[in-house]
């Protein structure tokens, strides 16, 4: 990756200089720094110090981390700036974009160091007054977010994933912890019971605990209403969007917004209808039969979704990704015969393991179920689903999201969930 300031190039590939680039040293490739020397660069800085090297003054940067929420809750805030008149920039999962444009397609939830600077370095060419960026936990123990000074950091929740990287949730809930422990702005979920953080500069949001932006009451008739206190003061919003984690996800959002801008509440609830959601995120495909399509893929995540639709039969299809996390499959069973009436267990990407050994670690967690079926072939199991479905039914096909392509070995095939669903309706 190479950046370009004041036409010198600072580069974390030590086959990329020469004399007169500079060679920027991170946790990932110090090992390279003699090949470096070796090419012909006469000029090495610490990662730590890039940030000396350009002036980010004129941006306000917002980091959003959490197990879920990142990425819709990221959405919502860049919607929600730019109908209130600001120019914005947004990196995440879905991609980079700037003021309404996609710059790049699909990446890493947040690039390499060097990366986060070009494109903050490229919404400020564009006169953006915020960069919205999400932060995984392998971007903070990495440092791929060192030298970013943040407006505002938020914390959706805290739950358990990458235990294939992280090893103990206990290293994964202190790496996402460490994010807040500063002194910069933070928002916090307070209804996470594992979240610690630096109360200096705190706010916080919730539904159950007392805090700055608090959830007095919500309900889901046609659509998402819900009405909230901020020292006293009642305001309200309405959203086309379903399920509690969305309540949380637009409560972070309006916060936030509130916080960085300063600009009247009333108006920044007023346009939060105008947000849609992400697609893949709890996205309705069907209305007749009710057909949902979301990216949970951990057991909490899940939970969050199935709750939301108590109230109908649920039909769950779903599966779990090879060379991951296995300790959450059959947690992930476990969640969907706890209030699914019908459960279909599928592939999802297996990458390197066996599909039908990933599927018998799900089933562990599935105990004397009266309807589970198991089909290996995603399409067929998507098929399946949809016959069975009635007035009094929801399909929930989880997992994947909009993810275009589903990962076998090491080559990604097209597959989209949403696509296979539409040719059964």
């Amino acid at each position: 990756m190479q950046l370009i300031i004041n036409n010198i190039k600072y580069t974390d590939n030590s086959n990329d200089v020469d004399e007169n680039s500079v060679f920027v040293v991170s946790k990932q490739n110090e090992k390279f720094k003699e090949n470096a020397i070796e090419n012909g660069c006469k000029k090495i800085i610490l990662a730590s110090e890039l940030k000396n090297h350009i002036d980010l003054s004129s941006i306000k940067i917002i980091g959003i981390t959490g197990t879920n929420g990142k990425t819709t809750t990221a959405a919502a805030i860049y919607s929600i700036l730019l109908d209130l008149g600001y120019k914005v920039a947004l990196q995440g999962t879905r991609g980079f974009f700037i003021n309404d444009e996609r710059v790049e397609d699909y990446s890493l939830t947040t690039p390499v160091q060097l990366g986060n600077f070009s494109n903050i370095q490229k919404a400020m060419q564009n006169d953006c007054d915020f960069f919205v960026m999400e932060v995984s936990s392998h971007a903070i123990e990495q440092k791929r977010i060192e030298g970013l000074d943040f407006e505002l950091k938020i914390h959706t929740n805290i739950t358990r994933d990458h235990l294939d990287y992280h090893k103990t949730i206990e290293e994964y809930i202190n790496i996402k912890n460490s994010f807040f422990a500063d002194d910069s702005k933070k928002l916090i979920n307070k209804d996470d019971k594992v979240v610690k953080y630096n109360v200096k500069n705190g706010f916080a949001y919730s539904l159950d605990e007392p805090s700055t932006y608090k959830v007095g009451a919500y309900s889901f008739k046609n659509g998402m209403h819900v009405m909230f206190s901020h020292f006293g003061a009642m305001h309200s919003f309405s959203s086309t969007m379903m399920g509690i984690f969305n309540v949380y996800n637009l409560m972070a959002a309006v916060s936030a917004v509130h916080i960085v801008t300063n600009r009247n509440l009333d108006d920044i609830c007023e346009v939060v209808e105008d947000f849609a959601g992400v697609s893949g995120r709890m996205e309705i495909i069907s209305d007749e039969p009710f057909v949902i399509v979301d990216f949970a893929h951990t057991p909490d995540g899940m939970k969050e979704v199935l709750q939301s639709f108590a109230h109908k039969d649920i039909i769950c299809v779903f599966g779990a990704g090879g060379d991951r996390d296995h300790e959450k499959r059959p947690l992930m069973g476990q969640v969907a015969a706890s209030y699914a009436k019908h459960i279909i267990v599928t592939s999802d990407n297996p990458r390197f393991e066996d599909p039908d050994l990933i599927i018998e670690d799900i089933l562990k967690g599935i105990q004397n179920h009266q309807s589970v079926i198991v089909d290996v072939n995603r399409k067929t199991a998507i098929k399946k689903a949809i016959e069975m479905a009635d007035k009094d039914s929801v399909v929930l096909v989880l997992g994947k999201g909009d993810e275009s392509t589903q990962t076998i070995y090491d080559q990604k095939f097209p597959f989209s969930d949403k696509e296979e669903i539409l040719k059964y309706i």
